[in-house]
């Protein structure tokens, strides 16, 4: 791995969070769209200049040829042309199979434009698992609930039914004290979204997002938090401790330090490992940490993800060697519990990953 110890002896890849893959075939302009959203910008590219000019471009050019049959760093039009002689099914599995994923958790209820649980495992030729949204869920169940009474009992069910097949819950919450809001503020909460909502509006109601969470916590599956700040959660993670949950922060650029602290403190609060494991690996114990890819649209951003991990953890795990820190094989360890051990002892996935 161009003067990095191998990964061939360690296992696939768990990756805990992503969103699928599109369908159809991409031009240039949509897929430098998506390249721009992984890189965290808007807009079009300045004059001369393309979002292939970036780190997730660059990464892209790097890894993904070569699983196409081209050379690596070829011109973009060249690698476009090639995905567009493959088909995008065709183009879409080889980036797949070869990102050296075993397992994926997939948000459920995605756009229809992007390839469901079922259809990225048949793809990949690995297994994937449903991560049911809360907020997703809640809103299905507002656009055939007549009452609050009638939201809040439906939701319920909604629940208790998604828990029956899920592998997790997952959460956009952003903030959440240390207590459920009573039944009459989740009442007057529900009363409120519902009279104001609009078809398709995506659930904000502070209370209600509570409601769900702690509900969630209930059902002793774990518990994802695409958390931006970490921070204002302190309460609940505090508050929940006991209660038989896991819960795992995925925070946003810059605050994977903050989450992998509160993982550390917090014996069922989990951390994603981030873009760069190296910043969390001594704020945490490693068998609090895990990879995701996040990968969104393009098949690319998993073999992306996958990779610039992979190298991470090898070079952190190199230097420490080198170091006589660790020996090689206990360097071999981290890297598995981190890349695959933890997520598969959290989401229960013992029989799916052998």
């Amino acid at each position: 791995m161009d003067g990095l110890p191998s990964q061939a002896h360690q296992p696939p890849l768990i990756d805990q969070h992503s969103h699928g893959a599109v369908h159809g075939e991409l031009g240039l302009g949509s897929f430098e769209t998506h390249l721009a959203a992984a890189a965290g910008a808007h807009g079009p590219a300045p004059a001369g200049t393309s979002y292939f000019d970036s780190w997730t471009g660059l990464a892209v050019r790097r890894w993904c040829p070569p699983l196409l049959g081209l050379e690596p760093h070829c011109p973009p039009a060249r690698y476009l042309a090639r995905r567009r002689e493959l088909g995008a099914f065709g183009a879409g599995r080889l980036l797949l199979r070869g990102a050296g994923i075993g397992v994926f958790l997939l948000e459920a209820g995605a756009p229809s434009d992007l390839t469901s649980a079922a259809e990225l495992a048949a793809a990949a030729e690995a297994r994937a698992h449903e991560v049911v949204r809360l907020e997703a869920l809640a809103e299905q169940v507002a656009d055939t609930s007549g009452s609050a009474d009638s939201f809040i009992g439906y939701t319920a069910e909604a629940l208790y039914a998604a828990a029956q097949h899920a592998t997790a819950f997952a959460s956009g919450a952003t903030y959440c004290d240390g207590h459920a809001p009573q039944a009459g503020e989740v009442r007057r909460a529900a009363d409120r979204w519902l009279r104001g909502r609009r078809p398709g509006e995506r659930l904000t109601e502070p209370a209600l997002v509570r409601h769900l969470l702690w509900s969630a916590m209930a059902t002793g599956l774990p518990v994802q938090l695409h958390c931006p700040d970490p921070g204002p959660l302190a309460g609940f993670l505090r508050a929940t401790a006991g209660l038989g949950a896991d819960v795992v922060l995925l925070p946003a650029a810059p605050h994977h330090r903050r989450a992998a602290q509160l993982a550390a403190v917090h014996a069922h609060v989990y951390a994603d490992a981030g873009p760069s494991p190296q910043e969390t690996l001594g704020q945490a114990p490693f068998g609090k940490l895990l990879f995701s890819s996040g990968a969104r649209g393009l098949p690319e951003l998993y073999v992306v993800g996958a990779r610039l991990f992979q190298r991470a953890m090898a070079r952190v795990v190199q230097e420490w060697t080198d170091e006589g820190l660790c020996a090689a094989a206990d360097g071999r360890r981290i890297a598995g519990m981190v890349g695959s051990g933890t997520a598969r002892r959290v989401y229960r996935l013992e029989a799916a990953a052998t």
